[in-house]
């Protein structure tokens, strides 16, 4: 399957829009090179209790997708650090904290290391493909399984089937599902996925929790490496790299990461990869 328009996202119950953020199109666009075409309301969230590190308060800067323009007003803010969940684009906005850093795989420059290649012998009977964004019981399943066992004290961790169904279909972008299955066909991982003009975007992962050993998250994002190959795509954007928090620190393992600072895309240094 080519990935086409369709819908999807995952918009979290902790931080919604609270009102009108004083961005505006000139101070946005310009800044962050974003063609925004007509007017854009962008909204700042309150500021709540950050996930990922202690002691600190999340704050995020949304804006709606919305419109026959919002494809391509999202690939736009993608490259300028935004990442979505449903029909809205967000990006860190915390005044105190800069932890959250956009990262993305440079295809062309990516080589296995030792390490991706351990992953992908571990997972040489595995096939993927990609299918619309149309929820379904046995993604469930797995995804109930994946959030009791990694994060049950999440809000995910409630959500039901029609919650599930809402992050995978509620989309105005073009997104598919990338489905992962052993040779007895079992489904084994599942990656929500968004087609942008010069790359694909990983929006959200999950996979068998007995499944440890074979680094299943890693591998995914290894087949979308792939996948851009096949499409001619350059990056695979990967959302934020944070050296702090162990849940996302992982990212800085991967080869040719590159690290959106200062509205520039640009290596991440091997000291930053600890």
């Amino acid at each position: 399957m080519e990935i086409g328009s369709g819908d999807s996202g995952s918009r979290s119950r902790r931080s919604r829009p609270q009102g009108p953020a004083s961005t505006s199109r000139d101070r946005l666009g310009q800044s962050k090179g974003i063609s925004l075409g007509t007017f854009q309301q962008f909204f700042a969230t309150a500021p709540v209790p950050c996930p990922y590190i202690y002691g600190q308060a999340e704050r995020k800067l949304v804006v709606e997708l919305a419109g026959r323009g919002a494809p391509i007003f999202y690939d736009d803010l993608s490259r300028a650090g935004f990442r979505r969940s449903h029909r809205f684009a967000y990006r860190p906005a915390c005044r105190l904290c800069d932890a959250c850093v956009p990262v993305r795989i440079a295809v062309e420059r990516f080589a296995d290391s030792r390490s991706t290649r351990r992953v992908r012998n571990l997972n040489r009977f595995l096939h993927g493909g990609l299918v619309p964004p149309r929820a379904n019981l046995e993604q469930f399943r797995l995804f109930v399984e994946y959030q009791n066992s990694r994060h049950r004290d999440s809000d995910m961790a409630a959500m039901s089937y029609a919650d599930y169904r809402s992050m995978v279909e509620d989309t105005t972008v073009r997104t598919a599902v990338a489905e992962f299955r052993d040779a007895d066909d079992a489904l084994v991982a599942v990656s929500l996925v968004d087609r942008l003009d010069d790359g694909l975007s990983a929006v959200y992962s999950f996979y068998d929790p007995g499944r440890d050993r074979q680094s299943l998250g890693t591998w995914s994002i290894l087949w979308l490496v792939e996948e851009c190959r096949r499409l001619e795509l350059p990056y695979v954007y990967l959302g934020y790299w944070i050296a702090e928090s162990p849940k996302m620190a992982y990212k800085a393992r991967f080869p040719a990461l590159e690290r959106l600072v200062g509205g520039n895309w640009i290596p991440l240094a091997p000291a930053n990869r600890g």
